[in-house]
């Protein structure tokens, strides 16, 4: 019935697999190159002229999952560390996962580092840590504090965590809306020969 419904539901112009890349605005190489990799651990896997304004580089990063962080670099762009506009339209922030046990080494790294944070803040479902890249584009560091069940994505379980939260009338969602989203996806999700 859904496969029906979405073959006849010709309104979508492209369906979306994933995110592919984002491309930042990025200062000069070298800076680029310290914070993306240096300060993110994200290798540096390529470089080509920007071929839509050969005056900048166009460097590729991979960012932990095989897709694309890419940076367009101008020597004449210095690092500035001033927050980017949040204007409707522009980008708050760009996020980042990273496993728990790191995110409890961030706070020590960027003081090391001589780079201004806040956090971590508890946001519930996650736990995040806020900076800034060399312009000024706010960064966040986020961990899951939860992992799904087998066979289902975070997307599902914050799906029906929503789901949950707004039954119960809860103004954001909290880690009970999360254990009873996990229960009710893993009990059926998976077959029973029990009838309890």
């Amino acid at each position: 019935m859904l496969i029906m419904a979405a073959m006849e539901d010709n309104k979508i112009t492209a369906q979306s697999l994933a995110l592919h890349h984002i491309t930042i605005m990025g200062a000069d190489r070298a800076s680029s190159i310290e914070f993306w990799e240096g300060v993110l651990g994200m290798p540096f896997i390529f470089e080509q002229p920007n071929l839509d304004n050969p005056g900048e580089s166009h460097l590729y990063f991979d960012p932990g999952d095989g897709r694309l962080i890419t940076i367009f670099c101008d020597e004449a762009r210095t690092a500035k560390h001033k927050r980017t506009p949040t204007d409707a339209g522009c980008v708050h922030h760009v996020a980042f996962a990273v496993a728990a046990a790191s995110l409890e080494q961030v706070p020590d790294r960027l003081r090391a580092r001589g780079i201004g944070f806040t956090g971590p803040k508890d946001r519930g479902f996650m736990h995040s840590i806020y900076f800034k890249d060399p312009l000024g584009l706010l960064i966040e560091l986020a961990c899951y504090t939860f992992e799904p069940p087998e066979g289902f994505t975070h997307s599902d379980v914050l799906l029906a965590s929503h789901r949950v939260r707004v039954a119960a009338g809860d103004d954001h969602i909290l880690r009970s809306h999360i254990a009873t989203a996990i229960e009710t996806l893993a009990k059926y999700g998976r077959e029973s020969l029990s009838d309890d």
